[in-house]
C-alpha cells in the first residue's frame, strides 16, 4: 500500500502575528491557505495525517539555546504568546500538537516516526527561514519526500519568503516540489486511488 500524506503545521502560535514580538507579515495568509487545507482534508473520506507542533523554551537547554532562551525570556514567559493561534484551534480538536524548544520538527520522536513512514511530508507554517526550512532539510536527510506549500508557509518578511524559495528550487525534483495548497489539493482530489491512513504510535504526546 502507498503510505498517506504527513501535514505538519508548525508553530502557528500567536507570538508570530503580524503585530507579535516575532511577527511574520504574511501569517494571516498563511493561516487562512492552512485552514482551508485542514478542512478539505478532513472532508477527505481518507485523509492524510496532520499535526501540529508549537515552540516553547526547555529550562534545561544548554550552549546557544541557553542564551537564546535568556534573551526571550519576556516573550516564552507569556503563555498567550505560546498558543495556537484562534483560527486554527478548532482544529486541534482533530489533530495532535507536539511541543519542540528546538527549530526542526524532526527533533521529535512521534513526529519523526511518522516522517519516516510517511509518503511525502507537506509543510505549512513559521518561520519560512527558520523552523520550517530546518524541518525541510532534516526530514530530506531523513530520505523524506517534501512538499512546501509555498502559501502556507509565512517568513519574517517577503524578501525571506522568497529567498527559502530560491534554496529549495536548487532541490526540485528529487527532494522537494513546491506548490500552492490549490494545487496540492487538486491534486490529491484528481487521484485515482485514495491514499490509506499512515500508522501512527499508540498514544501521541502533547
Amino acid at each position: 500500500m502507498k503510505p498517506t500524506d504527513l501535514i505538519l503545521v508548525i508553530d502557528m502560535q500567536n507570538v508570530y502575528l503580524p503585530d507579535a514580538p516575532w511577527g511574520c507579515v504574511t501569517f494571516h495568509r498563511s493561516c487562512d491557505r492552512i485552514a482551508a487545507l485542514l478542512s478539505a482534508v478532513l472532508s477527505d473520506p481518507e485523509p492524510p495525517a496532520a499535526l501540529f507542533t508549537a515552540f516553547f523554551s526547555d529550562p534545561n537547554a544548554e550552549g546557544v539555546w541557553k542564551t537564546y532562551n535568556r534573551v526571550y525570556r519576556d516573550v516564552n514567559s507569556n503563555p498567550w504568546m505560546g498558543e495556537i493561534v484562534d483560527g486554527l484551534k478548532p482544529f486541534l480538536a482533530s489533530f495532535p500538537i507536539y511541543r519542540k524548544s528546538v527549530y526542526s520538527s524532526m527533533q521529535i520522536p512521534d513526529v519523526r516516526w511518522l516522517a519516516e513512514r510517511a509518503g511525502r511530508i507537506i509543510l505549512t507554517g513559521v518561520i519560512s527561514e527558520c523552523c520550517v526550512l530546518f524541518t525541510c532539510m532534516e526530514a530530506i536527510d531523513m530520505g523524506c519526500q517534501v512538499v512546501y506549500l509555498r502559501d502556507a508557509c509565512s517568513g519574517d518578511d517577503p524578501t525571506k519568503e522568497e529567498a527559502v524559495l530560491t534554496v529549495l528550487s536548487g532541490l526540485v525534483p528529487l527532494h522537494v516540489t513546491i506548490m500552492d495548497t490549490d494545487e496540492y489539493l487538486s491534486e490529491r482530489s484528481n487521484e485515482d486511488t485514495a491514499l490509506p491512513k499512515a500508522a501512527a504510535p499508540q498514544q501521541l504526546s502533547s
